[in-house]
């Protein structure tokens, strides 16, 4: 074990050196994923178990690759989620996104609420939504083919008969639904053309289409949600819309009494950043 803790620690300040946010957590992912161990399992890994592979992953990691396309997962709530290229990975600001969800379902006085997950990627919001609302039946709308893929994998493991996946675009999903859904929860893309992410695992490995929104400020993508969360809601029902830090206010407005929009508000992520805004529907 002194020797594989050695070679983490080498690990560790390669990462670092790469500018990797977090290169002791990624080192020991990557030690845990080589050896089919949890992290917190990597002391039942005698030294004579080590394997080369674990450099392998390392220098991957040091040329800013993701993690998850490393491993092959991505974490999300109480989920351990199947991920690779073609296919966005899901973020922990999207965790409280999905928790704001939850809670407003187990308030409800819904004995089996009805929700749609607009552009479900790798079906992390839905599936967290179905494992965490035992009643509830998930509607999850992905059109891009290759993120298609990925959610369809992710929902046979986890979500086989719970969440109905549908290969529709979210401007125009799911018509025979209209008016019986108790709520809408969409992460689309919203970065502006033009605008480069800083991150390389972001701006690299992300799909573009996940990622930036069409119009010139990337939120028509967003008014689309809104007026297919409109469409869909029941009286009373209500919309969440993951959003760009900056892009409180102006995702705040889309949202408006003219369109029958009550209680809007823009809510912060664990970060205490703008992220997220919530409405319901049609009800004073």
């Amino acid at each position: 074990m002194t020797f594989l803790l050695d070679e983490i620690a080498l690990a560790t300040a390669r990462l670092a050196e790469a500018g990797v946010p977090s290169p002791r957590t990624d080192a020991e992912e990557i030690a845990a994923y080589v050896h089919g161990v949890r992290r917190s399992e990597l002391h039942n890994v005698t030294d004579a178990d080590f394997d080369a592979l674990f450099w392998e992953g390392v220098a991957r990691r040091e040329a800013r690759e993701p993690l998850q396309h490393i491993t092959g997962r991505a974490y999300f709530r109480y989920l351990s989620l199947e991920v690779g290229p073609g296919v966005f990975v899901p973020r922990p600001e999207t965790e409280v996104v999905a928790g704001w969800a939850i809670e407003r379902l187990r308030e409800m006085d819904v004995a089996s609420p009805v929700v749609v997950d607009l552009g479900t990627g790798s079906g992390a919001i839905a599936l967290s939504i179905a494992q965490e609302i035992a009643l509830a039946t998930v509607h999850a709308v992905e059109v891009d083919p290759d993120a298609y893929r990925w959610a369809k994998r992710n929902i046979l493991e986890h979500g086989q008969g719970r969440v109905h996946l549908h290969p529709e675009d979210l401007a125009d999903a799911l018509s025979e639904l209209n008016g019986q859904v108790d709520l809408v929860i969409s992460n689309p893309p919203y970065i502006p053309p033009g605008a480069i992410p800083r991150d390389p695992e972001v701006r690299d490995y992300d799909p573009h289409r996940a990622l930036y929104g069409s119009g010139s400020d990337g939120l028509d993508e967003v008014r689309a949600v809104e007026r297919t969360a409109r469409r869909l809601l029941r009286p009373g029902g209500f919309v969440a819309v993951e959003h760009a830090d900056e892009q409180g206010t102006p995702v705040y407005l889309i949202f408006s009494e003219d369109n029958g929009w009550r209680d809007v508000r823009s809510r912060q992520d664990l970060t205490r950043r703008d992220r997220f805004v919530t409405a319901r529907f049609g009800q004073e």
